[in-house]
């Protein structure tokens, strides 16, 4: 089953991590609380893009402190839930399609990731499109799931999914023009935050 259908699967199952109850939130903090949206180092002048917006989880956190937050996924209906959780916020654009073949008409002071890289099988490619899209200075904040399962298993439905390795995603990340600032553990995963160098 390929990625699309599976998350639009999730929100006909009216799984929609945005609407968890708090436990099922901060059980999800454990891959990108707040330390991974201190790491974005938000300002009201910046844009921001979240690659992977799922339902807004982690867009109605940031939306508030950016100009302008663009929020791009590849399910038609979790982009549409998306816009139902976030119509309180005026300056989010969202964007249907896949991240790696969309052209985008802008670039961002922040580029922000979490657990949606295990659906990428060329982790460079997206890495690199990354820095492409990235202002000179700007960050990359990506969240990474210590899991290395090939598999989403729901029971009722597998999702083939490609595992990351930290060590992989810091290498790709030397070799393109980004320097590693912080290296965060988590209990469940691994925040990378990264800037591109000055162009």
């Amino acid at each position: 089953m390929d990625v699309s259908t599976h998350y639009d699967l999730l929100i006909e199952e009216n799984n929609d991590p945005f609407q968890d109850p708090p436990e099922l939130k901060e059980f999800m903090n454990k891959w990108d609380g707040q330390i991974f949206i201190d790491a974005l180092q938000l300002d009201k002048n910046k844009k921001v893009l979240e690659i992977g917006l799922g339902t807004g989880r982690i867009a109605v956190k940031v939306a508030p402190y950016c100009k302008r937050l663009t929020g791009i996924d590849i399910s038609p209906k979790t982009i549409r839930r998306a816009k139902e959780n976030l119509k309180a916020y005026s300056n989010i654009s969202f964007v249907n399609a896949d991240f790696v073949s969309y052209e985008f008409k802008e670039k961002f002071d922040v580029i922000y990731s979490s657990l949606t890289m295990m659906h990428f099988e060329n982790k460079k490619q997206v890495i690199f499109k990354v820095v492409s899209l990235l202002k000179a200075n700007g960050i990359f904040c990506l969240s990474i799931d210590k899991n290395q399962s090939e598999y989403i298993d729901m029971g009722n439905r597998k999702i083939k999914i490609y595992p990351d390795n930290p060590s992989d995603i810091l290498d790709i990340i030397k070799l393109s023009k980004m320097s590693v600032k912080n290296v965060f553990e988590t209990e469940n995963g691994y925040i990378i935050v990264s800037t591109k160098s000055q162009e």
